[in-house]
């Protein structure tokens, strides 16, 4: 057993508590509240990136210092003493990593700022993914940094530019605003000037301080040139330009009089501000070419995170980036501080396996932990889609499950009626394929435009080296990239070695198909070709495999950005027929899951991955649970939603328009009433309240049309329909007394509140019951109705959610009856969610063993409610418990009524295998309860199963023996 004060043994978490540490959230306040997340039953935290990031950072993915913790999240000892806090309640702490790419521009990389001196030159140049050599001449052993506001020569007009001497340190850099860019030092001669004619104003011609000046002058012009990368240049370089800045930096502090003639120097060249001028000729000699920002798309040519420019992608699979990158890392792995990783955005990476298996390596064979690693990748599955089960993992960071409980919590049979009532109240049908497909070529066409371009060169190259298919042009394999990537069906194949998979040929296959038929080339053989060299299959002996495979490998990392952004960033945006299944790693063409369908998911994870994380909710979430679980109720009574919206869009008609005359699209309209049903306030809002909801309606509102790109986007902002979209949000939602709307509104979304509160419960018990981790996402213990980033990332009153917990424990030990008829009676306040998670997570750590390698068995309901009723059963040995939930409620509601009545249950029964126990006790309500004999097997009575509670978890009784608060 563990001990208080000893960091856990155990490899799999029992459960997990995700923390957003940031300025808001310091170590010192998430250790403040380890005694709450340690009685709520959380096993292990699990916390955002905590390593140095960008200034003002709120999610920590933007990291510049790898070796560093954020100094605004805390230094190490307030890292050790939240490392001290978990550690007295036998917790341990999950970290969330980030091995695919960098924070930069800004002024604080110093592995990003030592290239931009160096260019090919730097010691860190081979940690970054960039194209010393593009297409584009005139940025060979250049890096374009899109980071101008405006043109470049408007810039420098602006006088935007400025040069400057850091006189202590001896170095020169020009900045844009906060953005720093260092100068080649074999170019500070051009500032020196040695031999500069107002020099002797400061000193005779035979002062030696002016001799040492120009002899230090010349020896900076004779450092190597960036663009040589030799070896010996570059160590020769990296060592003689310190010492040089050194000297130089002496200099200056000796003698004041250098310093200003530097400064009068700097001050020519920033005042010549023209094309012709200094400022622009000594740009012209860096290692970098500073660009409008919009250029990024086209000519960026180093790897970013997305299209993200300030995110510069790393080469994790070079041993020395891995070293440099995880030293921290891993040595607070090696002091247990750490019990696991979560490994973000792992199909950026250029061999997510062989990441995998390095870590895995790292942590078995050199004795870093006394027990495995508990290892989990952020990856999204397509529903056809299979992670291989020998990746060296525990699992995936749990979106899948996610939707497969959103789906089960909706009524799949109202599929044609929902999709009838979009396509009419839009006035036009929508495909999502077609949806997506259109995204992803947008996409490809100007975000990341630039990286297949480097892709069709390198594969430009190795058709050259065939008679059989060098005459495919540049364009021509370029617009078949274009068109395979657009039809990909998955993020990414995993092909890493002269061996690809059935499903890796399976998903290249399908692709180049639907690639040909999209595609209106005049030479279609062009796609055969493409699938030869992505099979690794490529006929010319002149084409060294390892050439192929070195493209294939690239090809992997372009596909997944472009599926993300055209299909989570893009796609969810513009298809609103339920709402509730636009969420990360699901698929909105899945109209819901049956109940042998969540069963299958189950049975499936027990035999392939039993420790993978279950999520909810996450940072990423476009909307957090208990949203998805209100909006899902619109499932159930299809008929008045449609009534509704139609009578909705009546009473608002006047409210579309602006001054200008533009309105809103239908479609961003009926985003907006299913966004309202998932937020709508469950207490009446005073004045203050209303005005802060429709601020966040309205934000969310204008993100979401951007992220749709129909008619603004975050390229090219169009403030008049934005504009349009605020205005028609507040005048929706205007003091509920002038406004017939919110009236009719506030109405319906009343009478359907109860059956998306229940959706919430039950699928809150789901989660913490499946076969897996559960992880909790910070305030989710409670009601949380949360949308996309940043409305989903704020901080929480942990104070106020331990008052609630202390106030349930005490009620508990007094009267627990008397508590579960409040929480039932108060159920809008969400303490009734926090009751299921705490009494959950308590039986969860007293049963470890039956939820970590327990089977998990379906279980069949019988009556005229059977189809609402959600059953399976946890076994380990002796050990049985049995899970159950409603489902589909809306109907068995009665008008104004907050309880779903017991007694809807009369003749409804669940039917249990012969070998299951006779009597249990409910987890809950305390209840005693026997299943009686009935056909040869064994029944229980879903009437008296819901008779106190709404929800049930039944076990075993004499095998929980711990008394719980």
């Amino acid at each position: 057993m563990n001990h208080p004060g000893d960091p856990p043994p155990m490899a799999i978490p029992v459960s997990t508590y995700r923390l957003q540490l940031n300025k808001h959230c310091r170590f010192s306040r998430a250790a403040d509240y380890t005694d709450y997340l340690h009685r709520l039953g959380i096993s292990h935290c699990y916390a955002s990136p905590y390593l140095k990031a960008r200034p003002g950072s709120t999610h920590g993915y933007d990291i510049v210092d790898h070796n560093a913790l954020n100094p605004e999240i805390g230094d190490d000892a307030d890292f050790n003493h939240f490392i001290s806090r978990l550690r007295r309640f036998g917790m341990g702490l999950i970290c969330d990593i980030v091995p695919n790419h960098m924070g930069v521009m800004g002024a604080d990389n110093a592995w990003w700022l030592d290239v931009l001196e160096n260019g090919p030159a730097s010691c860190y140049a081979p940690f970054f993914d960039i194209d010393w050599h593009p297409v584009k001449k005139q940025l060979n052993n250049k890096i374009l940094i899109p980071i101008l506001g405006d043109q470049y020569g408007n810039i420098l007009e602006k006088r935007q530019l400025k040069l400057v001497f850091s006189a202590e340190r001896g170095e020169f850099s020009v900045y844009y605003f906060q953005h720093r860019f260092p100068l080649d030092p074999q170019t500070y001669s051009f500032i020196l000037s040695s031999q500069h004619q107002q020099l002797l104003n400061f000193f005779d011609t035979d002062d030696p301080v002016l001799l040492e000046y120009q002899t230090l002058d010349n020896s900076f012009s004779k450092l190597s040139p960036h663009s040589e990368v030799s070896m010996e240049a570059t160590d020769e370089r990296n060592r003689d330009k310190e010492v040089f800045k050194n000297q130089l930096a002496r200099l200056c502090a000796d003698h004041p009089s250098l310093i200003q003639f530097i400064k009068l120097r700097m001050a020519d060249i920033n005042r010549e501000i023209s094309d012709r001028g200094q400022l622009h000729a000594l740009l012209e000699q860096q290692a970098y070419r500073l660009a409008y920002w919009h250029v990024a798309g086209d000519e960026i040519n180093y790897r970013r995170f997305f299209d993200i420019n300030d995110l510069a992608g790393l080469r994790i699979e070079d041993d020395a980036v891995f070293e440099a990158s995880h030293r921290l890392i891993l040595r607070l792995i090696a002091e247990r501080k750490i019990q696991g990783l979560r490994i973000d955005h792992a199909d950026g990476l250029y061999d997510p396996v062989a990441y995998y298996r390095r870590l895995n390596d790292i942590n078995t064979t050199s004795g870093l932990t006394a027990s495995p690693l508990y290892v989990i990748a952020e990856k999204i599955v397509a529903n056809y889609e299979y992670l291989d089960s020998d990746w060296p993992i525990h699992g995936t960071t749990g979106y899948e499950f996610a939707a497969i409980v959103t789906g089960v919590m909706l009524d799949g049979a109202a599929e044609k009626a929902m999709t009838r009532i979009y396509s009419d109240f839009i006035g036009r049908h929508q495909d999502f394929d077609e949806i997506v497909y259109q995204a992803k070529k947008y996409v490809i066409t100007t975000l990341l435009a630039g990286e297949l371009t480097v892709l069709a060169n390198q594969l430009s190259r190795i058709a050259e080296t065939s008679s059989k298919t060098r005459d495919y042009t540049l364009n021509a394999l370029r617009d078949a990239l274009s068109e395979t990537v657009a039809c990909f069906p998955v993020y990414r194949t995993y092909i890493n070695s002269y061996t690809v998979r059935k499903e890796d040929a399976q998903y290249i296959a399908w692709s180049i198909e639907q690639a040909k038929q999209r595609s209106r080339a005049a030479d279609k053989t062009v796609f055969d070709f493409i699938r030869a060299v992505l099979m690794l299959q490529a006929a010319s002996s002149n084409v060294p495999r390892d050439a192929l495979l070195k493209f294939v490998m690239k090809f992997q990392q372009y596909t997944a950005p472009v599926m993300a952004k055209g299909s989570e960033d893009t796609a969810l945006y513009e298809y609103h027929r339920l709402i509730s299944l636009n969420e990360v790693g699901a698929d909105p063409r899945h109209f819901g899951y049956s109940v042998n369908a969540f069963h299958h998911f189950n049975q499936e994870r027990v035999k392939k991955w039993p420790h993978s994380l279950l999520c909810l909710s996450s940072h990423d979430s476009k909307r957090s649970a208990d949203v998805r679980a209100r909006i899902n109720v619109l499932s159930e009574m299809p008929q008045q939603w449609r009534a509704a919206v139609y009578r909705w869009r009546d009473l608002n008609r006047e409210r579309k328009k602006n001054s200008a005359q533009m309105i809103i699209s239908r479609n961003d309209e009926y985003l907006f009433y299913q966004t309202l049903i998932g937020t709508w306030p469950l207490r009446t809002p005073n004045e203050t309240a209303l005005n802060d909801y429709r601020e966040r309606i309205a934000n969310y509102m204008i993100k979401a049309v951007r992220e749709a790109k129909q008619y603004s986007s975050w390229l090219n902002p169009n403030e008049d329909y934005e504009q349009a979209i605020r205005r028609f949000t507040d005048r929706c939602l205007e003091a509920p007394g002038n406004t017939s709307f919110f009236q009719d509104f506030s109405e319906f979304e009343r009478r359907i509140r109860p059956a998306g509160l229940y959706n919430a419960l039950a699928q809150t018990l789901l989660h913490l019951t499946s076969p897996g981790v559960p992880d909790i996402y910070q305030g989710n213990e409670l009601w949380q109705f949360a949308l996309v980033d940043p409305d989903n990332r704020k901080p929480v009153d942990f104070a106020c959610h331990a008052q609630l917990l202390n106030e349930l424990e005490k009620q508990m030990l007094n009267n627990r009856q008397a508590l579960l008829t409040e929480l039932l009676d108060t159920i809008e306040d969400g303490r009734i969610k926090l009751f299921v998670v705490m009494q959950t997570l308590a039986y969860r750590n007293r049963q470890a063993a039956l939820f970590r390698d327990g089977d998990y068995l379906k279980i069949e309901s019988q009556g005229s409610l059977a189809d609402h009723l959600l059953a399976f059963a946890r076994k380990n040995g002796d050990c049985y418990c049995l899970i159950v939930v409603p489902r589909l409620t809306l109907s068995l509601l009665a008008p104004d009524s907050l309880r779903l009545p017991a007694a809807v249950w009369r003749d409804t029964w669940l039917l249990l295998p012969p070998e299951a126990p006779v009597h249990y006790q409910e987890l809950f309500c305390r209840k005693e309860l026997q299943a009686e004999a009935w056909q040869g097997k064994l029944r229980l009575s879903a009437e008296q199963l819901f008779q106190d509670f709404p929800v049930a978890v039944l076990t075993s009784p004499g095998l929980d023996q711990q008394t719980e608060t």
